[in-house]
């Protein structure tokens, strides 16, 4: 049972390697996740969201969910109680965290008296900005030849092979693997592959790798092409994407 007297119910520190799962879950009040090192990718549904250490996703209570570490680090889970938020979103939300906000959760982290404590909460929940970012659409399709192809492009979205040659792999037509996609994802093969080495990438540029060494890591044959497909996803190219969400100094 959590204590509801408070507006910040609990504070949490997990340390995780690359590829540590916390399996789809649900908590009865919101949560703020956030890495002070590495990746974090949150799932909810068929929805991603890759998670720096610029940026923290609020969950609201109810919201079912998977948290994932995209490479090791830390992970800070802030617990709040939703019967007395000034924040009130009913969807996932992703917010900034510049220096101030990090100092706030070292703060609230520490052994504080009551009175300091209570205006500290106060003041968390105008440190909360959203930024505008995109999530990507990734459904899993659910027969086993498909997913023979889906876990190994998970593991390797730079595997340049088409339907043909996976069917191959599988024992499927290009013609059957094709309607599966479409019917079990709700896209094409193709396209279905671009979300997936998307997603692929914006681990590895949340990291701050060069573009030119994404595009090669998850499968496109130029930076060009990379952009292109980034664009028409995002809407902006990844240099521009990653610059608006990074945090700004603070003001003297």
């Amino acid at each position: 049972m959590h204590d509801f007297s408070q507006p910040v119910i609990a504070l949490a520190t997990f340390e995780l390697e690359a590829g540590n799962k916390f399996d789809e879950h649900v908590h009865d009040v919101d949560q703020l996740a956030w890495v002070r090192e590495g990746v974090l990718m949150v799932t909810v549904g068929s929805r991603h969201w890759m998670l720096p250490p610029s940026l923290a996703l609020w969950i609201p209570a109810g919201t079912w969910h998977t948290t994932t570490s995209v490479r090791s680090g830390t992970m800070q889970g802030i617990y709040l109680n939703p019967r007395v938020s000034a924040v009130q979103w009913k969807e996932p939300t992703v917010v900034s965290v510049p220096t101030l906000l990090r100092e706030m959760i070292n703060y609230l982290g520490a052994d504080l008296a009551e009175e300091p404590r209570k205006r500290a909460e106060a003041l968390m929940p105008d440190l909360l900005q959203p930024v505008s970012t995109f999530t990507i659409e990734l459904p899993m399709p659910s027969d086993s030849r498909a997913i023979a192809i889906a876990e190994s492009l998970l593991a390797n979205p730079a595997d340049p092979r088409d339907l043909a040659a996976w069917g191959l792999t599988v024992g499927a037509s290009t013609r059957t693997l094709s309607r599966i996609f479409a019917d079990e994802t709700g896209s094409g093969f193709g396209q279905w592959r671009t979300a997936l080495r998307l997603r692929a990438a914006l681990a590895h540029l949340a990291e701050g790798a060069a573009v030119s060494q994404v595009a090669t890591r998850v499968g496109y044959s130029s930076t060009s092409a990379f952009i292109a497909a980034f664009r028409k996803i995002a809407g902006q190219t990844p240099g521009a994407y990653f610059a608006q969400l990074s945090p700004q100094p603070e003001s003297a």
